[in-house]
This record gives C-alpha cells, structure tokens and sequence, in this order.
C-alpha cells in the first residue's frame, strides 16, 4: 500500500513457479533444500510453489539483515538444512549478496528469481515429479523463544491437512479474503495466511511488517480497502492498533466486513481484546469477530480455534492456578483471566503431567500433547529432539504424541494455555508464569504500557550454604525519563511485586526500548535474557539489585 499496489493472477504465479521449478530441477536433485530470502511479496509465493512444483524442500527465512544477530540465525538455518542454493528476488539481492560472501555463506550458489537467469524454457522444461503426502515440503524453523531454532519437517500431507482443518471451523472457502502484514517465512504467515488461499483459490493481500511496526493503522485499511474477511496476528499487534490508532485514522475505517481477527503466537490476553473491540466498535467491529486461536511449528501450524462466537474467557482462581488447579470463579472473586483457544477436534489432545506423564483429569493443569495428521514428521537432523518431543508416550503406554511445551488444560472441551513449560518461574513452591507478572506490571505503571518484559529466576546462594531462586524482573523503558524518575519507577515496580505476590525480587533492570530479546515474531526470548544478564551483558538504564544477585553478575 505505500508504495503502489501490485496484483498478480493465479496464471502469472503458476508461469513463475514454473520457471523457478524447471530451473531447481535441471540442477538439483529432489529434497534439495533450497533456502528462501525474500522480503514479503508475490516472489516469495512464487519461490515457495515452485520448489513444492520441482519436489524440493523449501526453507523460508528472514532476510540477513545488518544486525550480527539477524544474520547468525540465517547463518545457523542455512548450515543445519544443509542448503544447495539460495533463492532471492532484485529487491533482496544486494542484502543476500553481502551475506553471501561472509563466512559461512561463502560458497553458497544463490541466484535472482526476477532476473534473466530465469526464462520461459524453464517453465516449459518442468515436469513433475513423483511425491505422495509423506514426501517432505518445507523445513519450517522454529522461532526460538525457549531454544535454539529447530527445523520441523513438514510433508505435502501435513500442508494439506493443516489448510483443511483451519478453513473447516471458520467456514472459509474460495471466496474468503486472506491478508496480514505476518511474515512469509514466519509459520502463521506462511501457512496461515499464504497458503490456504492457494490451495483453496481464493485472495491474499500481503503488507510488510515494517509498514506496520511504523503505521500500525494500515493493516486496519488493508482489512477495509481490500473487504479482508481473514487476517491474523499476535496479541501485541491487536494491543497496538488499540493504543496508537487515532480518532481521526478511526473515522476512515470500515471494520464490519472483517469476520476473523485471529489471534495467536504468543499468550492471548483477555484484556487486550477487550480494549481492541471496544476500541474498534464505532468503526463496525463486531464483537464475535474476535477468534483466539492455538498453534505452532511442529503442529505445521494451525492447532484449535472456534468460529465465530462471542469471546470466551474463564476468570480462575489464581492461588490454585499456582498449583495447577484451573478452578473457575465469580468475576468478583479475585483471579485471572483466561482465554480460550476454541476446539482442536481434528487431534487427540491430553493434558499431561510433564514428570510422571500421568495424564490428567479435566481441571488440572499440565503439559498439553498432542496426536493427528498435521503433526510433523519431527526435528531436521535431530534424532534424540524427535524422539522426545514427537514419539511421547503416556504413563499408560499411550504414544505417538507431540508434547508441546505448553501448559494449559481442557475446561468444557476447549483448549485453554497458561504458560510455556520451560519458562515457568517456580518460587518456594509456587508455580508462576512470567508473562502474568509482566502483564502485571504494565497494568499498573503507565510508563510501561506498550513495551515489553522478560520476568525469570536465577540462582544464587542462600545465608545458610544452599541454593534459591530469585526472580529478576527487566523491562523497557522510553527515553526521556530522568535517573531520579527511573528510580522511583523501580521502587513502585518492586512494592508492587511485594505486595500483590509476596515476591521480593533479587533485581529490576529497566533498559532502553528494543533491549528485551524476541524472536522473529515477537515471542520473549527469556531463556537468552536470563543468559544475557548472567554473562553481566545486559545494557542498562537503570539497576536495582541486591547484594546476592549482584554478586552473581559481578563473578561473570
């Protein structure tokens, strides 16, 4: 939209993907993996059909880059799949070409789709190869929030079945609209949005992020303009649309032909979709638009969701929640919200104690695992991964599951999600998510609203010889607040904690805005905040610690 609108047809994309398919398969064997770097566009489509075309296993990924970080998660993508070549389009090719002749991209064939290298007699050599529903599509890599990115392998089977099971519950067919400014080489961008259109011949518009993150009202006219009846985002952009849109940008938009706002990623919070359907009501937002939804990699993506409906949340008691009891409550009792992420009646879904795989009644809470046709084939070059994630076996000699580092539970059929495994903050026995504290703290300190947190415990050693965990707290800050205003934010962010969790914490670190690690769509990367602040390389605004911890980081 800001630089001209750019349609292509059914007939063109096919032309491309031929071209590009001829191409791969004069050179390279089936299952080459063939990395994609492309910025979001038709190109990208275009590259990803035509290795699905050749019977080559695509690997999207986000473009280098100029940051050391952006390019160390190309670098490790690009060395785990073992790829041939690199695709790209012009508009990519001289950020591609830099890191391609780095280390340890040197030696790497790449090559531009949108240039001469790719002909006609291509398109017209192609032929299609032989494959079934095993046969593998897409190294799709994970995002990284809680380890290193790990390549899921997804078959043609599993993209099928995937499409299937997401447009079924929402009614979607070939004249619904598809569009999101999500990445294409993130999984919700990719198989969420990009994907089903194609197979189901329906529309797709697509935005850069980048037009979003500046002009994050833009994604609302895209929805209008283009009478969008599905589009998907993390609960941070829903949060930002409510906060930022204003009352003139408000007046122009026409939202009632928007039937799914999908809603996934990272934790959905009851309260930001609250503040965005309030918010969004004058311009024709209809409250049962709103479709909360549960998914991820190793699932190909797409795991519950429920049509459309009014927005279901439970208010639980939290105490028990702290001991994996999910209990209902009168909205007057205190507790805490939590969303449901509709039904997955396409899998055969378990709640699992992750220590003694017992599974558990519903009420309980515990890791949620999983078993259907659109789980993944497992882990790219990772045997042991694989097998402990994808081959699960209960208590009872139940197997075959995906075990998804995910707690949550099932209450009246539905998957409810509370929190990450790996990243729960257990204190003297109590069982806490982070991302409660971190909601906590911006609910109640204006300064904090629309940034990010990252809540976690480290260990340090008690008076008496022994070993406790001690939660640090680190949040961004704009710039423009004094040190005396820093100061007194931080003592009002630790009575807080005092008093609403009876949690004294062992450091608040306030940084500068973008200081809080995430991933590439948008998760907290908490574990690498917590390995950050231990190797003493956190970039500070202000600290406030105390003596054990401080003692801690000063020994990095």
């Amino acid at each position: 939209m800001e630089g001209g609108d750019e349609t292509w047809s059914y007939g063109r994309l096919d032309h491309e993907a031929r071209k590009i398919a001829g191409w791969l398969q004069r050179r390279y064997a089936p299952g080459t993996r063939v990395l994609l770097l492309y910025p979001e566009g038709p190109e990208f489509a275009a590259a990803f059909v035509g290795c699905l075309y050749a019977s080559m296993i695509a690997v999207p990924s986000s473009l280098p880059g100029q940051y050391q970080h952006q390019r160390r998660r190309v670098d490790s993508i690009a060395e785990d799949a073992s790829v041939a070549v690199v695709l790209t389009c012009h508009a990519a090719s001289a950020s591609v070409g830099d890191w391609a002749v780095s280390q340890p991209a040197q030696g790497l064939r790449w090559a531009v789709t949108d240039g001469p290298e790719f002909s006609d007699s291509d398109a017209e050599a192609w032929r299609l190869r032989g494959m079934d529903q095993d046969t593998l599509a897409l190294l799709q890599y994970t995002s990284g929030s809680t380890s290193t990115p790990k390549g899921v392998m997804v078959s043609h089977g599993n993209l099928l079945h995937n499409s299937e099971i997401l447009c079924r519950p929402f009614g979607l067919d070939r004249t619904t609209r598809f569009g999101s400014w999500i990445p294409q080489y993130h999984d919700m961008g990719l198989l969420a949005i990009l994907l089903p259109p194609l197979l189901l011949g329906g529309t797709c518009v697509l935005m850069t992020p980048t037009t979003f993150l500046k002009r994050p009202h833009w994604w609302l006219k895209m929805v209008d303009k283009y009478d969008i009846t599905w589009s998907a985002a993390p609960n941070f952009a829903y949060d930002l649309c409510a906060r930022q849109v204003t009352e003139e940008q408000l007046a122009e938009l026409d939202l009632s032909r928007w039937r799914f706002a999908a809603n996934g990623s990272e934790p959905v919070q009851a309260a930001t979709l609250t503040a965005f359907t309030k918010r969004f009501a004058p311009a024709g937002f209809r409250s049962d638009a709103m479709a909360p939804c549960y998914g991820m990699a190793e699932a190909t993506v797409f795991i519950s969701g429920t049509g459309q409906r009014e927005l279901a949340v439970s208010h639980v008691d939290d105490t028990l929640l702290e001991h994996h009891t999910f209990r209902p409550v009168p909205l007057s009792s205190g507790g805490r919200d939590v969303v449901s992420c509709g039904s997955g009646q396409d899998y055969d879904i378990r709640i699992v104690d992750p220590k003694t795989r017992e599974v558990l009644q519903e009420g309980r809470v515990g890791e949620i695992w999983l078993r259907g046709q659109s789980v993944a084939q497992g882990y790219w070059g990772r045997k042991d991964a694989t097998r402990e994630t994808f081959q699960a076996v209960t208590a009872d000699g139940d197997g075959g599951y995906l075990r998804t580092g995910d707690l949550g539970t099932l209450h009246n059929g539905e998957v409810h999600v509370t929190g990450r495994l790996k990243e729960l903050i257990i204190l003297r026995g109590r069982n806490i998510y982070p991302q409660d504290i971190e909601h906590f703290l911006r609910a109640r300190r204006p300064e904090l609203v629309g940034l990010f947190g990252a809540a976690f415990v480290v260990p340090v050693q008690s008076p008496g010889g022994g070993v406790e965990e001690q939660l640090i707290v680190t949040h961004e800050v704009r710039g423009g607040i004094s040190q005396d205003d820093l100061a007194t934010l931080t003592r009002s962010m630790r009575a807080d904690l005092i008093r609403e969790y009876s949690i004294r914490p062992g450091a608040i670190a306030l940084v500068r805005r973008g200081g809080v690690l995430r991933t590439t769509s948008g998760k907290i990367q908490r574990a690498a905040m917590r390995a950050t602040f231990l190797e003493g390389g956190l970039e500070t605004r202000w600290l406030d610690v105390n003596r054990e911890v401080g003692g801690l980081i000063a020994r990095a």
